[in-house]
């Protein structure tokens, strides 16, 4: 349950229907409707409050239930926030002054410190011009001076399940506002969720407001891949920062494929040397140093994948040996598509049967986990493809003695999952190597102690797969939140847009397609048709950018604002205190927030034309479809 501040003012007319989750007009004054804060009501919050673990905060919380449980009515306006906090007390829409010698008081840390620096100059600098202006009474005299940051536990590490719980006041009297947190993680998102509540020039900021902010969901993540296309190191933070606005805490690099080896290693420096685009598209130590340090700043954890042993024809350039079907078409003519050697342009996987495979390897794996502190290692083992290994002589043989393509792959997990593992890390897959119909391991190899499984294939089914088999999964659903789909195929020669074979229309001739746009991924439940217990093993989700038709000059308007619609749907869920979709009042807080991203340097692109904004309500649909 939520209380929940006006984040759109709706505007239905009589003859209209009122949409869920919309409030009700009353004498053209919008109000928000009644919250039912009864011990009963809170099944959600029951859940939720495990995620809890300072008892200041959940107290807070508990206290919160109390005073709002005899609520009638909360008068509301337009002050859009996103993603939506969990709870929020605004009885009267006010505002203050926001003094030009702002401060913000925190304790030392790394981090953090480094974080409310940017937050403050941001707050001093930014005067953002909403779209709407909102309707609020001004307090007299009254002039918010500084904002208290107090932190519980500062040693607490960014990693995954870390306490992001954050309580803001910001009071209608009084010169400072007040910012607790259990972790200076949990006050990063506090501070975002302030710099949103200023605006104007002279700055004016929400007053005798305050908020209760936990995520529902504990991995909230953009996977990019800058193997097909290069990124540059400032795309790359540009990104982060963007995650951090939108309350996202990790950054999933698919570093490697087949295309190129951007990574310079230490230990292993001819892979990028040679399997690179160039000496000015490789990543290295000190960039990755860099990365990963920017990403602690801004609370973002950076989780690495060196996919394989498929997608590795990369490899070959350095190591030919150990990779099988380098540098083979794809998909040679008259062969079936099962017996294909990819699945896409530029074949190439690591030989599980020639021991050089594994001296490598253990090269790779040792310098990306000195590299990245994440806990997390993501390994890959997606779309083994068996044409490639069966086009390898050693592997023919191999399989001319009864030997099957499952026994390579759990020979090659087999010699590379327990290195990973001595290396503290715990070992994440794409979900083919357990759910793959061809070329799959036993179960038995993969303990759900040291494994996470990320899903892409058959939506919440292959969701409901992997955790009823007791593993926890990470969902990137590709039916809803891939963000290259819909864009056509980047196949040459290719008849299918031939004039006179028409049908791709629908698809935009994407495997994928068609496009995902930013309430098909906002509508998106990723524990829908799981029981209880089986919901609690999904950590949360990511949305993936594959880079075959992406580069920097599409990376922003590509992810953003679609990730912000998945952002909030993990951190505060897409439905209202009703349990109903709330797409209709989150539409005008979108572009609200698009258009402070823009502000921020983020070229999102928009979702409607301003106007819509403009006229809040006007540009729905009233009509079923």
């Amino acid at each position: 349950m939520e209380i929940g501040i006006l984040t759109s003012r709706r505007g239905n007319s009589e003859n209209k229907e009122v949409k869920s989750g919309s409030p009700k007009p009353i004498n053209g004054i919008v109000f928000c409707s009644k919250a039912s804060f009864l011990a009963s009501d809170l099944t959600g919050f029951q859940m939720d409050k495990n995620q809890i673990h300072g008892t200041a905060i959940f107290t807070l919380l508990s206290m919160a239930v109390m005073i709002f449980s005899s609520a009638t009515l909360v008068q509301c306006a337009v002050i859009n926030l996103w993603p939506k906090p969990r709870i929020v007390s605004w009885p009267l829409p006010l505002a203050t002054l926001l003094s030009p010698k702002f401060k913000i008081t925190s304790p030392n840390h790394r981090y953090l410190s480094t974080a409310v620096y940017r937050y403050l100059h941001l707050i001093l600098t930014e005067h953002h011009h909403p779209l709407v202006i909102p309707t609020v009474n001004l307090t007299n005299g009254s002039v918010v001076q500084s904002l208290i940051v107090t932190i519980h536990d500062l040693s607490a590490p960014l990693v995954h399940g870390v306490n992001e719980s954050y309580h803001l006041k910001i009071p209608s009297t009084g010169v400072e506002a007040s910012l607790t947190a259990e972790t200076a993680w949990g006050a990063m998102r506090g501070l975002e969720t302030f710099s949103q509540l200023v605006w104007g020039n002279p700055s004016h900021v929400a007053s005798g407001m305050e908020v209760w902010d936990w995520p529902i969901f504990e991995h909230r993540g953009v996977m990019l891949d800058t193997s097909r296309n290069f990124y540059n190191v400032e795309d790359i933070l540009r990104m982060i920062g963007a995650m951090s606005g939108n309350k996202l805490n990790v950054f999933h690099w698919h570093i490697t494929d087949s295309h190129s080896f951007p990574l310079l290693l230490p230990s292993e420096p001819g892979l990028a040397d040679k399997g690179s685009y160039g000496p000015d598209m490789q990543y290295s130590p000190k960039d990755v140093t860099r990365i990963v340090q920017f990403g602690l700043e801004h609370g973002v954890r950076v989780l690495p994948e060196i996919d394989m042993p498929g997608h590795t024809g990369s490899w070959a350039k350095a190591y030919p040996e150990i990779v099988a079907c380098a540098n083979m078409f794809w998909w040679p003519a008259g062969y079936k598509w099962e017996d294909r050697l990819a699945s896409e342009p530029g074949a190439g996987q690591l030989n599980p049967l020639n021991p050089k495979t594994y001296q490598v390897l253990k090269n790779v794996i040792r310098d990306v986990t000195m590299m990245f502190p994440e806990p997390f290692y993501h390994a890959g083992g997606d779309e083994v493809a068996p044409g490639c290994w069966k086009a390898d002589p050693e592997i023919q043989e191999f399989l001319s003695k009864d030997g099957s393509l499952s026994e390579i792959l759990e020979m090659f997990l087999n010699s590379t999952f327990p290195y990973i593992v001595s290396m503290n890390r715990t070992v994440v897959y794409w979900e083919d190597v357990l759910l793959d119909q061809t070329v799959r391991v036993n179960r038995s190899l993969l303990p759900p102690e040291s494994t996470i499984l990320q899903t892409w294939n058959d939506g919440p089914n292959n969701t409901k797969a992997i955790v009823s088999s007791g593993y926890r999964a990470i969902v990137s659903s590709a039916d809803y939140y891939y963000l290259d789909c819909g864009h056509g195929s980047f196949i040459g020669n290719n008849s299918k847009y031939d004039q006179g074979n028409a049908g791709n229309t629908g698809t935009g001739d994407s495997w994928c397609g068609p496009f995902k746009t930013w309430q098909t991924i906002y509508n998106y439940d990723i524990t829908y048709g799981l029981t209880e217990e089986e919901a609690k093993l999904v950590l949360g989700g990511e949305v993936a950018l594959w880079s075959e038709q992406a580069d920097p000059t599409v990376l922003d308007s590509r992810i953003w604002p679609r990730a912000s619609a998945m952002a909030e749907a993990m951190w505060s869920g897409n439905r209202d205190e009703k349990g109903m979709k709330r797409y209709a009042e989150a539409t005008d807080r979108l572009n609200e927030w698009r258009g402070r991203m823009v502000s921020r340097g983020i070229r999102a692109e928009p979702i409607q034309p301003l106007w819509c904004a403009r006229n809040p309500g006007m540009c729905d649909t009233v009509n079923s479809s």
